[in-house]
């Protein structure tokens, strides 16, 4: 069961944040978005999480480590950016989400990248249909902890972090020797609780980047985390 590592004050600043960041997703989502990123061209319907400003510091630190050997999970895919960067070096790419609009995308998207043989991509809740194991895992998890109201929503939003739990409480049962996950958080999350989980399945972590961005008299950080197990 979640327990909110932040107080109540930190917590209803969070949700205003929220409520800011949705509304503003909302209206710039249209009829649909289209991003020249890294090197891709990805076009993301309105009820698929788009790319954002902080984006590229989980999508370089992909780039960075991903090696041709690897098998890769890309897990929460949404539009199949992390996935389609990891089969720029891997030919053997697992993409999962558990919103049917954007498996759709993300294979449309690999396509249009010219990957799609490399990657496959799955309606998956988490595990329930994702078999065998990986040498790199990869997850942008919805960082707020509320019920989300839309598809959009929910690639923002995680009700009680039951995904997340779930992640961390399964995701051993997926790794090879040697293997290493990417996971990127921020503070307009409760990122206590991420450390906790990652600390209580034995991973250790670094930090490969951060960026802070100040909005509505309120500075968020944003990190990427590299995990490994001891």
């Amino acid at each position: 069961m979640y327990r909110p590592t932040v107080s109540d004050e930190y917590a209803q600043r969070i949700r205003q944040w929220h409520e800011n960041a949705y509304a503003q997703a909302r209206a710039e989502a249209g009829d649909g978005q289209t991003f020249d990123y890294l090197g891709l061209t990805l076009v993301v319907p309105p009820d698929v999480h788009p790319i954002n400003a902080m984006s590229h510091l989980l999508g370089e630190a992909v780039l960075a480590e991903v090696r041709a050997g690897d098998r890769v999970l890309d897990m929460g895919t949404g539009c199949g950016v992390n996935a389609i960067l990891a089969a720029s070096k891997s030919t053997d790419v697992l993409a999962v989400d558990v919103n049917p609009h954007a498996v759709a995308t993300a294979r449309e998207n690999a396509e249009r990248n010219g990957v799609a043989d490399r990657v496959e991509v799955r309606e998956s809740d988490v595990f329930s249909a994702v078999d065998g194991d990986f040498d790199l895992v990869v997850f942008d998890p919805p960082f707020r902890w509320f019920a989300p109201r839309d598809l959009l929503e929910r690639g923002s939003t995680d009700e009680d972090y039951r995904a997340l739990t779930t992640f961390f409480r399964q995701v051993r049962d997926h790794l090879r020797p040697g293997a290493r996950m990417l996971i990127f958080f921020g503070t307009s999350g409760d990122l206590g609780y991420l450390e906790r989980l990652a600390a209580e399945a034995g991973f250790h972590s670094r930090i490969l980047a951060n960026r802070r961005l100040k909005k509505d008299s309120w500075q968020v950080d944003y990190y990427t985390f590299h995990l490994s197990l001891p």
